[in-house]
């Protein structure tokens, strides 16, 4: 079996996350500086050893000043923690499309095991003559697993912010040119 490496191609690809606000709606954001690098087994998915890393200054919300909050020590603080970084400890075939992805998430210095969810959306040859895989990957984290406790009490209950951040991203791969030996 050859090994396959892929790079998430970053003009069709997206690491967005949701978080509750004020208990009644929710705030997207996402990750706009990201790599995802995956090797394989020949082009078998269910063998994938997955590592993801991401620049935390590139962190957007569509509203300067709320990003630069979450670039402080209130949540992220980005000068001190500049990388998040997934590996991947173990993918689960479900079906043909469906996997479980499990691995390490590092945040802020800490390091704790997720559980993702992966669905495979197909794979093609691209018009360049590439090989190309897409993914859904879904998921959810507690932020306070990570030292992310900033939140304010709301007079009529509950808090300004939820807990739990739901995690949801496209990821297109690109398979990787099989080097000649010299």
């Amino acid at each position: 079996m050859a090994e396959t490496k892929w790079l998430s191609d970053p003009m069709h690809s997206e690491l967005q996350f949701k978080i509750k606000h004020l208990m009644i709606s929710n705030v997207s954001g996402s990750l706009k500086n990201f790599q995802v690098e995956v090797e394989t087994k020949d082009e078998d998915f269910s063998t994938a050893r997955i590592y993801m890393s991401a620049q935390m200054d590139s962190i957007s919300t569509n509203n300067e000043q709320r990003d630069i909050h979450l670039r402080n020590s209130d949540f992220f603080e980005v000068e001190k923690y500049p990388e998040l970084k997934f590996k991947s400890t173990k993918v689960e075939k479900e079906d043909e499309d469906t996997f479980i992805l499990r691995g390490e998430l590092t945040m802020k210095g800490v390091t704790k095991p997720v559980k993702l969810n992966v669905e495979f959306n197909g794979s093609t040859k691209d018009p360049w003559g590439g090989e190309r895989a897409g993914f859904l990957i879904t998921g959810k984290i507690n932020r306070t697993d990570w030292g992310m406790n900033f939140n304010s009490a709301l007079e009529t209950g509950g808090v300004m912010l939820g807990e739990e951040v739901r995690i949801s991203s496209e990821i297109q791969l690109v398979k990787q040119g099989i080097g000649v030996p010299a």
